[in-house]
C-alpha cells in the first residue's frame, strides 16, 4: 500500500521515488561498532548467532521437506552496510535527475537454513542446539532477489556479500551483546 501511494504521489507531482524492497537484512558493522540489539528478534542470522552466543537455548527449524537442495527453506541474505550503500547510490542517483524506480535489493542468491546453521557453527566453533518443526503456513520453498536492475542502474559491487562474512560480523556483535559491552545499541569495548 504505501509503494502505490507513493506511485499515486509521484504520479501527480514532480516527485521521483525509489522504492528498495529489502530481502533478508543481516550482518552488523564489520568494525563492531553498532549492531541490531532488537531482543526478540527472529530473522534466522541473529537467532543462531545468539544460540551460538548462549544467549538463546536454541534455534527451531520449520520445515525439512521443501523443495530444495537440502529440504529447509532458501533465503537470499543481504549484509546491513551494503543496504546501506545502495540507499547512498538510490539518493545519489536521484539527485542526478534518475527515474522513478522500484529495486530489489538482495544478492541473486540464496543459502539454506541448514547452510546458515552450518556456517554459525562453524564460525562460532560451536555447535548450536537446534529443534525441528513443520512448515510454517505461507513459507515459501526458496526467495531470492532478481537485483540484476539495481546492479546495473547503481553500477553496485557488493563488499560483504559472503555468507560467513555476515555470521562472522553478528556472531561478533552477539557476543559483545552476551558480555555486556554494549550500551544504547553501540559497544563500549
Amino acid at each position: 500500500m504505501a509503494e502505490q501511494m507513493l506511485r499515486d504521489a509521484c504520479a501527480a507531482s514532480s516527485m521521483r521515488h525509489v522504492i528498495l524492497r529489502y530481502f533478508n537484512v543481516a550482518g552488523c558493522d564489520p568494525d563492531g561498532q553498532i549492531g541490531q540489539s532488537t531482543k526478540g528478534a527472529t530473522l534466522l542470522i541473529k537467532v543462531a548467532c545468539e544460540a551460538a552466543a548462549g544467549t538463546r537455548p536454541g534455534v527451531t527449524v520449520f520445515g525439512t521437506d521443501y523443495p530444495t537442495r537440502d529440504g529447509t527453506g532458501v533465503r537470499d541474505y543481504i549484509h546491513v552496510s551494503d543496504l546501506a550503500d545502495v540507499h547512498h547510490l538510490a539518493m545519489r542517483y536521484l539527485e542526478a535527475g534518475g527515474d522513478s524506480r522500484t529495486l530489489n535489493c538482495g544478492y541473486g542468491r540464496g543459502y539454506s537454513v541448514r547452510e546458515v546453521l552450518d556456517t554459525v557453527a562453524a564460525v562460532s566453533g560451536r555447535p548450536l542446539r537446534i529443534s525441528y518443526e513443520g512448515r510454517r503456513a505461507g513459507d515459501p520453498p526458496e526467495l531470492v532477489a532478481d537485483s540484476a536492475q539495481m546492479a546495473r542502474l547503481f553500477n553496485w559491487q557488493p563488499r560483504y556479500d559472503q555468507l560467513e562474512t555476515i555470521v562472522r560480523s553478528t556472531y561478533q556483535w552477539e557476543c559483545k551483546l552476551a558480555a555486556g559491552q554494549v550500551r544504547d545499541g553501540r559497544a563500549t569495548a
